[in-house]
């Protein structure tokens, strides 16, 4: 009988307290030969009886993970049979390898259990609780142990942030989440999952991501720890809460937008399916568990989690609900408690009303909403717009991006996710391959110094020509064009060349440089001497001044009596890189801001 592969079984999520404790006990000769064992485990046969993942060590030895709650949540719960077990690397070699359960946000108390949020919740205090005054002592010492740990990150780096820096991360997430502080940890689990995607060259990798949460990460614990700490509701923002939120949302008639796949850096994945009330708010319906890009693949056939309503998210995005008892959480979530009805219904066509309204905003008044709101996700970061397809952009690094001419603006379109396992890849080069299709879209806005959209849904403009594209809406990460759905297809587009790349695209390449070799990065003498200056001439002072800063923090050494190194300042660094990172996000914002105010001309062959 032929073994089983190993991605035939997953292995269960592994507690991160498990997988720190495990990593904490072993010796520092077996700490040297943590990642070498967990890269080797991750390769071995697996079995499972119930609840019990066996892994083959080897001919004599096997590994055990019971997992009855559908996760380890203990260090007994991994039982190892070799000489010397329970000292062993393997225990603690199979925790690092494995996915990490991380405790989730639920919904209301009747909430479907694979439903959580995929993010962090950075909501206010929850109704009755009280406001908090100021982070208490316990709170103070997890934000500042969770800062020194992504700094430890930064220090080390990508390829050096192996299965010890991860643990002492996962264990200061944990302590973090004792002590209340529900956003840090959720962040620093988000760290750890795409500090293992890098490392294993997963293709849902992305640096600016990542750099992104690490960001975020240093910046919450940064303001938590400091003696001028945040009170009232900007403190309960840094912490967020432990579930979310929901209140009372009477009776709605919803109509079905599009759907979209989420494949969040906390290691979940899954659908939303977004809707619209008949007075023009948004909703999100939700089903997101852990996983990874299979499940995100396959959400969209899975039921409707609300009422009675018995139809997939792929047909409510074509379809609409009637729900009595709705509850709905502050950022549009509607929740599956016991007390809501729901039935399926007529939907609305993008041309037709109330759907059509989402259309007539103002593309600026669009614009300004989604660079407000602080999460990515949102459905204020939505754009309903119309546009042209010009052709293919020769992108370093993105290769599957088009030009779209959009109210006047040439707008570039990249995939709603670059995943290979999703289909928004595959549409886009078919779509950029219709120079001239007219489309009706619904995009994600993408901070960048040009007009930038990541591309979610299409389907065909009120009044345009009978095939001219797709007859109907289809969501771009789901359903797969072909070329028989754009009669243009095959044509010779526009080859657009790529634009100079914006001066503060030099800070952007710094920063994530330094996360992804670690501090020795930007340490080397003149290393950065170039782009201070271009960005100076660009009139980007305070840039350039940040990157000096930067360069000085990783290159300054001190040495002992004996004229011996010191070791780096670790927390003068990552002062530098949070500086720099906060400073390149906001700059690019208003550079973004300024990108969609005015009308440009198309670039040029």
């Amino acid at each position: 009988m032929t073994d089983p592969a190993p991605d035939d079984i997953a292995l269960p999520p592994v507690a991160p307290e498990v997988t720190a404790q495990l990593a904490r006990t072993l010796s520092p000769r077996l700490r040297k030969r943590l990642d070498a064992a967990a890269a080797k485990l991750a390769a071995r046969p697996r079995t499972r009886a119930g609840d019990t993942v066996r892994i083959a060590v080897d001919d004599d030895t096997t590994l055990e993970l019971h997992a009855p709650t559908g996760s380890v949540d203990t260090t007994d719960a991994i039982r190892c049979g070799c000489l010397l077990a329970p000292d062993c690397v393997h225990r603690a070699a199979v925790a690092a390898a494995a996915p990490v359960a991380e405790p989730v946000p639920s919904g209301d108390a009747a909430d479907t259990p694979d439903a959580p949020a995929a993010q962090p919740v950075p909501a206010g205090p929850l109704p009755g609780d009280a406001e908090p005054a100021a982070p208490d002592p316990d709170q103070r010492a997890a934000a500042t142990a969770l800062w020194r740990a992504g700094a430890a990150v930064l220090e080390a780096g990508i390829e050096g942030a192996g299965a010890l820096v991860q643990a002492e991360l996962l264990h200061a997430a944990h302590t973090a989440r004792l002590t209340g502080l529900h956003r840090p940890a959720t962040l620093a689990i988000s760290t750890v999952n795409g500090l293992r995607a890098a490392r294993s060259a997963d293709p849902g990798h992305r640096l600016a991501e990542l750099t992104a949460t690490v960001r975020e990460l240093l910046m919450v614990c940064h303001a938590l720890r400091r003696p001028a700490a945040p009170s009232g509701p900007s403190l309960a923002g840094l912490r967020g809460t432990a579930r979310r939120p929901y209140t009372p949302g009477g009776s709605l008639r919803l109509y079905g937008l599009c759907c979209e796949p989420v494949l969040a850096r906390s290691g979940h994945a899954g659908v939303v399916t977004w809707v619209m009330g008949t007075d023009g708010h948004l909703f999100a319906l939700t089903d997101v568990a852990p996983g990874g890009a299979g499940r995100a693949a396959d959400a969209a056939g899975y039921t409707v989690r609300l009422g009675d309503a018995s139809c997939t998210h792929r047909e409510l995005a074509r379809g609409g609900l009637v729900v009595s008892g709705a509850t709905v959480s502050p950022d549009g979530r509607l929740g599956a408690g016991r007390g809501v009805r729901a039935v399926r219904a007529e939907g609305a066509p993008w041309h037709a009303e109330p759907v059509a309204a989402l259309w007539e905003v103002p593309l600026p008044d669009q614009i300004a909403r989604a660079l407000d709101d602080p999460d990515p996700t949102s459905a204020a970061g939505l754009v309903f717009t119309d546009l042209t397809v010009l052709g293919p952009v020769r992108e370093t690094g993105a290769p599957d991006v088009l030009a779209a001419d959009c109210a006047g603006l040439t707008v570039r379109i990249a995939p709603g996710d670059e995943h290979p396992g999703l289909a928004h890849r595959d549409n886009l080069r078919l779509l950029a391959a219709a120079p001239g299709l007219r489309l009706r879209v619904i995009a994600r806005l993408v901070p960048a110094d040009h007009p930038r959209l990541r591309l979610l849904a299409a389907g065909p403009v009120p009044g345009a020509a009978a095939g001219g594209g797709p007859r109907q809406p289809v969501d771009l990460g789901y359903d797969r064009l072909r070329r028989a759905d754009l009669p243009g297809a095959g044509a010779t587009p526009a080859d657009l060349r790529e634009a100079a790349p914006a001066p503060l695209h030099l800070l952007h390449r710094r920063v994530q440089a330094s996360l992804a070799a670690g501090r020795p990065a930007v340490a080397l003498p003149g290393s950065t001497e170039t782009d201070r200056q271009r960005l100076r001439h660009a009139g980007l002072s305070t840039a350039a001044d940040l990157l000096a800063a930067l360069h000085r923090a990783a290159a300054d050494r001190t040495r002992d009596v004996f004229g011996r190194l010191r070791p780096a300042d670790a927390e003068r660094f990552a002062l530098a890189w949070l500086a720099a990172a906060y400073y390149g996000d906001r700059a690019a914002h208003a550079l973004c801001a300024a990108a969609w105010a005015a009308p440009r001309a198309a670039p040029v062959a």
